[in-house]
């Protein structure tokens, strides 16, 4: 993901080192005291909150209580990568590992984690005054057992939004242009066919005026898993396909043969519509992951696109690094009719919530120090100059904090919808297999885009795919 400017995160670094001594400070020196000398090491992606731990919380938590903590930010695989094959081998390297909420489950079923809740219960003299598990907002509960038990520390969490340019849709010559060609008040997308129709009008409109504008984004990689995501996270939801179509109440179905809708109907009209989409976007789209859509947005070269939200902040506010600053609206993504209703009464949703906690291996060398760094980013005292920083909210205190709020005013209302809608947006399905069928299906989908097979053909293989994997792991009986 992209990185804010050094100046901003330099100055918020300032602020929270020069306030790293307040109302706790007696506990955290206390209670660091036993582990000096101990340098805490960590594994995350490299995305806007990550860095902010990496170049504002460590250098704070150090100094409140001499632990040493270095943060190693990378790629979405190397990260991955290095923290499975780390806790595979048990050779200790790492203290904290970054849990995406679609890997959880996997992790959990491999008890590859140390239970957090139990281990502060086991031993109190780990626990922080100022930290309560209670104080995170419900995304916290993807990172929890069957029994409540919290597993991971979330550290980011945010939606995938419906960004537009707000200097173009409110541009009169472009509206009456708009009225003109579709007889309609340009506005954001409530339909597919009403996102269609924009993101044709604006791809046609920056070709007849010689200007580099397409009508959206497509997050359209030909062999990088962010497209399959894109597709199962956040279009196919949007046309009623929910958890990629593996139904778990029909031991495990994908296909509809089997009572799945991996290769429904609806997929296939979902995906002939993103296909569209991509063909009319950015000709980087094709190779575009979640970092390239966002630098192609705030480069100005897409009138509407979505976003992953823990971009948003800087695309609307870092002038150094975006062109579309205070001109980026927010709004929910296009729905088919009846995804909205089932969405509100809680049988679907329509968009991905994303986010991920910091999890402490079962084969830290350090648990008791990085008990106390976890606790640390998971205080309400630190979370507002991180919310500016990085647009993610994870507990409930964030949104009531005066800088946040200003923020939300520059952000078009985002934090105001995180709060407000949010529960219309789902993470991942709790899937153990999720990585093995994502790989067993990416393949097929990596070729539909590449045109090797088509879009009704190629669905049709990846249920069956699906199907054969799940077989084989023992979830299909």
């Amino acid at each position: 993901m992209f990185r804010r400017s050094g100046t901003i995160v330099a100055a918020l670094a300032a602020g929270l080192l020069a306030t790293a001594a307040p109302a706790m400070a007696d506990f955290w020196s206390d209670a660091g005291a036993k582990y000096q000398g101990v340098t805490l090491h960590g594994v995350t992606e490299s995305t806007p909150p990550s860095n902010y731990i990496k170049d504002v919380l460590a250098p704070a938590f150090e100094k409140a209580t001499g632990i040493k903590v270095e943060i190693e930010t990378t790629s979405w695989d190397q990260m991955y990568d290095k923290a499975i094959k780390d806790m595979e081998a048990k050779t200790g390297i790492y203290d904290m590992v970054y849990i995406e909420q679609d890997i959880i489950y996997a992790y959990l079923a491999r008890d590859f984690l140390v239970d957090i809740t139990k281990s502060l219960k086991d031993d109190p003299s780990l626990k922080a005054p100022d930290f309560d598990e209670s104080r995170f907002t419900t995304f916290a509960n993807y990172f929890k057992n069957a029994d409540g038990d919290l597993f991971g520390i979330p550290m980011e969490a945010f939606i995938k939004l419906y960004l537009y340019r707000t200097d173009l849709f409110n541009d009169p010559a472009i509206k009456e242009a708009f009225k003109k060609e579709t007889g309609k008040d340009l506005a954001p997308a409530k339909t597919h066919e009403d996102y269609t129709q924009i993101a044709e009008f604006f791809t046609k409109w920056g070709k007849d005026n010689g200007k580099e504008i397409w009508g959206s984004t497509a997050q359209a990689h030909t062999g990088h898993p962010a497209s399959w995501y894109e597709f199962f996270e956040s279009v196919a939801p949007t046309f009623g396909v929910y958890n990629w179509g593996i139904d778990a109440s029909k031991n495990y179905a994908a296909s509809v043969a089997e009572g799945g809708s991996m290769n429904s109907d609806k997929a296939k009209t979902a995906l002939k519509w993103w296909l569209h989409l991509r063909d009319i976007a950015p000709p980087e789209s094709a190779a575009s992951t979640w970092t390239e859509v966002g630098t192609t947005f705030a480069a100005g070269r897409a009138a509407q696109g979505f976003v992953y939200g823990e971009n948003a902040a800087w695309i609307a506010s870092d002038a150094e690094k975006s062109k579309v600053v205070g001109n980026v609206g927010v709004a929910l993504p296009p729905v088919e009719p009846g995804v909205m209703e089932e969405a509100e009464a809680g049988k679907g949703y329509i968009g991905y919530y994303d986010g991920g906690a910091f999890g402490l291996p079962v084969t830290s060398k350090n648990k008791e120090a990085a008990l106390l760094f976890l606790q640390y980013i998971g205080q309400d005292s630190v979370q507002g100059d991180w919310a500016v920083a990085a647009p993610r909210i994870t507990n409930t205190a964030t949104y009531d904090d005066p800088k946040v709020i200003e923020m939300d005013k520059t952000l078009g209302g985002y934090y105001t919808m995180l709060k407000d809608q949010g529960k219309l947006f789902a993470g991942a399905p709790p899937y153990p297999f999720h990585a093995q069928v994502r790989e067993a299906t990416a393949p097929i989908f990596y070729r539909i885009l590449t045109g090797e097979v088509g879009p009704d053909e190629g669905l049709d293989q990846m249920a069956a795919a699906a199907e054969a994997e799940l077989k084989n792991l023992g979830y299909r009986k």
